[in-house]
């Protein structure tokens, strides 16, 4: 973590696309001025609906999602303050944070485009007994999940972005 602290600020001046995920997005906030730490809400968890800031409807990476979509999510830690300039782009009730760009080609987002419907049931499978403990109604939370296609778009238009580089 402490060299990716250095090579992360090497990476933005150079303008190589980076997207950080989760503890990515954390990562990334950090290592540019903001800060990172457990959620004052605790964790989020679950297939849950998203929404594009104004500013994220018209960015080049989230821009290309709806205005509000479904996407899978596991965390307790989140990005508590931006990094300077950095530009918020999408959020929820829960979560202030869900993506942020800073430049023109670094990303963080705390939500999962990689989870399949299955992955995220067996995340919630594998820690139901301490969901229930934070007072979570795991099968509440069973039910919500669905497979996130439109979250996962993300992923492809990254490596569009990436391949622009080229």
């Amino acid at each position: 973590m402490q060299r990716l602290v250095i090579w992360i600020p090497q990476v933005l001046e150079r303008n190589i696309p980076l997207l950080g995920i989760c503890f990515g997005h954390q990562l990334l906030a950090e290592a540019m001025g903001g800060h990172a730490d457990y959620h004052p809400k605790g964790r989020e968890i679950g297939t849950v609906s998203i929404q594009l800031t104004p500013e994220g409807k018209q960015d080049r990476l989230l821009g290309a999602l709806p205005d509000d979509f479904l996407a899978h999510t596991t965390h307790a830690q989140t990005v508590i303050k931006l990094p300077p300039d950095a530009l918020r782009l999408a959020e929820n009730s829960f979560e202030i944070h869900h993506a942020f760009r800073l430049g023109d080609s670094a990303w963080g987002i705390q939500f999962h485009p990689e989870f399949s419907a299955d992955i995220m049931r067996a995340y919630i499978n594998e820690q139901s007994a301490s969901l229930l403990k934070e007072g979570h109604n795991v099968e509440e939370l069973k039910a919500a999940i669905c497979n996130t296609n439109t979250a996962s778009r993300l992923l492809k238009q990254f490596m569009a972005i990436v391949q622009e580089q080229d």
